[in-house]
């Protein structure tokens, strides 16, 4: 299977260029139909191929957390977390100290919270 990793490697990477880039977070499906955006199709990608190559997507987590959009650094924290629960820890105790806004999708409801916000309940609910 000739170029199948190569393959997979710029997958995952267009992927994280999409979580780079997230302006909402959604981790399922929105709206009445259910529909899933592409940047929760990105959120899984990466997810998989996490699970398949930890060591491997890590470093690319930690970058995500410096240079991602406030949405894209609550994908990349939820990531992290499940890669490494107290680097995970760490990186939303960091997250709850910044006010930028993020966009929230919750099956129908669409929202917006702050960075802050979002990150202290996750701590909380943790």
């Amino acid at each position: 299977m000739f170029g199948i990793g190569k393959k997979r490697d710029r997958e995952v990477e267009a992927a994280l260029d999409e979580l780079r880039q997230a302006d909402t977070v959604a981790f399922g499906g929105v709206g009445i139909a259910g529909t899933l955006l592409p940047v929760t199709e990105a959120y899984r990608r990466v997810e998989a191929a996490l699970a398949e190559d930890p060591g491997g997507v890590r470093g690319q987590l930690d970058r995500l957390l410096t240079e991602a959009t406030p949405a894209g650094r609550v994908y990349a924290a939820t990531l992290l977390e499940r890669a490494d629960p107290s680097a995970g820890r760490a990186a939303w105790a960091a997250l709850r100290d910044d006010p930028a806004e993020i966009g929230t999708f919750t099956g129908c409801v669409m929202g917006r919270t702050t960075l802050r916000e979002y990150a202290t309940e996750h701590l909380w609910r943790g």
